[in-house]
């Protein structure tokens, strides 16, 4: 409040009170600091209140005609602004009614005579309290906005990411399965699935560098891109190329993603994949095994022009199961700092080789969760599991 125009409003009947406030205080008004409002009662007080919402502070003495000090003072708490304070001006003599204006709401209360000096620092005092407080609300405010946002934020982001399980149901050559959980309201990974044609499932699993709300608009505009070349283009290759040269415009120095992307033939059970980067899935074998895709090469992605990337076609199984992730998996930490890292992911689906893709991604979900049990959610955490059922 120091920065702005202070507004106080005096309530009292003495005729002098005015022309003493205005002198003490001639270098504040001047300045701009102070401005006062005089009224000879509490109706006229309340009158001005009405008038001027931006009064905050109230001298007001107890005895006055047609409404009291007292009576003026109840009428103010009924108004239920905690910001409007009250200091209430009497004789010296008269703690009686000081006793009840405090108990009433008062802020504070000065006596008669006055002492201008310590009317001054009790004004400076009750200025700073309201400044505090009004701070406070504003804070508050704020923050109200920006969860609201953040919430807004969420749900748009979820609705980006399909979760109507299960889909496809009328096609019974695969499953599929998918989950994020966002270390913070939003977060930067993602999860995409589509045909491309009655025969060719198009999936990728996607992690943007950094976390909340920038990393979640970089999280949407990938997934748009990827969603509307992969639309154009069955070479993951292909789609990963032109999506990376799109990504670098829309970088910053410390924006990237990494992706792996896979096209599964429904038909045949070929399987084409790309990787960015990212990590690599693992692949459940129908006899339970479980190993690791074969690199491909090709980093990550909206950093570098004209990087070149690979795909490799591998047969699926009738049974099959492929398993992909981000690194909130593995780089998950427990209360003494321990990663859960790849051998558990090995281990999980070795332990689990008759579950379908719901059960595997939401019991991968448990585990990982189990592991860190206290210790604090650091990154976004997606898993993505489709199975190949035969053509």
């Amino acid at each position: 409040m120091s920065e702005k125009c202070s507004k106080i409003l005096v309530v009292d009947d003495e005729p002098d009170l005015q022309l003493l406030m205005k002198q003490k205080f001639r270098r504040q008004i001047r300045k701009s600091e102070y401005e006062f409002f005089f009224a000879e009662d509490g109706v006229q007080a309340l009158e001005i209140i009405q008038q001027h919402e931006e009064i905050y502070l109230i001298l007001s003495d107890i005895n006055m005609p047609n409404m009291d000090g007292l009576t003026f003072l109840n009428e103010v708490q009924k108004l239920n602004r905690r910001e409007l304070k009250t200091i209430m001006v009497s004789a010296y003599g008269d703690m009686e009614n000081i006793r009840s204006a405090m108990n009433g709401g008062a802020y504070d209360f000065v006596t008669k005579p006055i002492d201008f000096n310590d009317l001054e620092t009790t004004i400076g005092k009750t200025l700073e309290e309201i400044e505090q407080y009004l701070t406070a609300v504003q804070t508050r405010q704020q923050l109200e906005a920006l969860n609201y946002d953040l919430d807004m934020a969420s749900r748009i982001q979820q609705k980006l990411l399909r979760r109507d399980f299960p889909v496809y149901t009328n096609d019974a050559r695969f499953h599929i399965h998918a989950g994020m959980l966002a270390a913070k309201y939003v977060g930067g990974d993602f999860y995409g699935f589509f045909k491309y044609d009655p025969d060719h499932l198009v999936f990728y699993v996607g992690d943007v560098s950094g976390k909340g709300m920038p990393a979640a608009i970089y999280m949407a505009v990938c997934q748009t891109m990827l969603k509307a070349i992969g639309s154009q283009i069955l070479s993951p290759a292909e789609s990963i190329t032109k999506v990376n040269r799109m990504l670098i415009p829309e970088s910053d120095i410390t924006t990237f993603v990494t992706v792996f992307y896979g096209v599964l033939n429904l038909t045949t059970g070929e399987l084409s994949y790309c990787n960015g980067g990212h990590n690599l899935p693992y692949l459940q074998h129908a006899d339970g095994s479980v190993t690791e895709l074969e690199d491909v090469g090709g980093l990550l992605m909206g950093k570098f022009d004209g990087m070149p990337y690979s795909e490799k076609t591998i047969q699926l199984k009738p049974g099959d199961t492929l398993v992909t992730f981000t690194d909130g998996v593995t780089e998950a930490e427990n209360s003494s700092a321990e990663m859960y890292e790849e051998e558990r992911v090995i281990s999980y689906l070795e332990t689990h080789p008759k579950e379908n893709t719901a059960q595997l991604v939401n019991g991968l979900f448990e585990e990982v969760e189990q592991f860190a049990g206290d210790a604090p959610q650091s990154d976004d955490i997606t898993v993505l599991a489709v199975q190949y059922k035969g053509g």
